[in-house]
């Protein structure tokens, strides 16, 4: 049986597709993405993470042993820490206080996203929690390296490239798929599908949120007020 991530990774692969000619990854791969699109997907991404990090805690909390509990555990402080100190860098690089960025609301495309990866967390059990986690890890993983060999080294998102790009960051997902392959190998073909959809649907949140990011899409609003 192929292992579930070799799987999941050709059941998205017209999705993957798709994500790399989003224009915010074709532009941030040239370096020319505008500063204002930036500074929406910095600011949401923050959001973002903040929310991620609980479902990784929640994940550690579900973990059937203890080497499990310790790596999502430290995934989890990893997801606060080091990603949150290259935000707080771009965030004044790009103009934006991260004080505010904090206090933002969550865009329409992230809360579904995050909202749907804590209920999740709190409904689901360990192989289908693990299996929505893992789009985040590999998918950018991907996007990282492939822009990573595209781009130019002045590109002024270079930092934001490396940091996915990074071996140290492979090797986490390279762990976290090793995580939902063993999930994946010692559950029932009904639970094994319902991994595949959570797979599937988280996958394509990722489109959407730099979709959203780039249109920067909002609230809508009506008579001058956002609902």
């Amino acid at each position: 049986m192929t292992g579930f991530s070799e799987a999941a990774w050709a059941e998205t692969a017209a999705l993957r597709a798709a994500i790399g000619r989003l224009p915010f990854i074709t532009e941030l791969t040239a370096g020319t993405l505008a500063r204002a699109r930036f500074q929406t997907y910095i600011t949401q991404d923050t959001l973002y993470l903040g929310q991620f990090s609980r479902a990784l805690a929640l994940a550690a909390a579900k973990a059937p042993d203890a080497a499990l509990v310790q790596q999502f555990a430290h995934s989890a402080v990893g997801a606060i820490t080091v990603e949150h100190a290259l935000h707080e860098t771009y965030l004044r690089e790009f103009g934006v206080d991260p004080a505010a960025a904090a206090k933002a609301e969550q865009s329409p495309d992230c809360l579904a996203y995050t909202s749907y990866l804590l209920a999740t967390a709190h409904q689901e059990p360990w192989p289908v929690l693990v299996a929505a986690l893992l789009p985040c890890f590999r998918i950018y993983w991907d996007v990282g390296c492939t822009i990573a060999a595209n781009s130019a080294p002045d590109n002024p998102y270079r930092a934001w490239i490396d940091t996915y790009a990074n071996p140290d960051f492979g090797a986490s997902v390279e762990r976290m798929m090793a995580t939902v392959d063993a999930a994946a190998e010692v559950t029932t073909p009904a639970l094994r599908d319902r991994m595949m959809a959570a797979y599937v649907r988280c996958s394509r949140y990722e489109w959407l949120f730099w979709d959203g990011a780039y249109q920067q899409r909002g609230w809508p609003e009506f008579g001058g007020s956002v609902i």
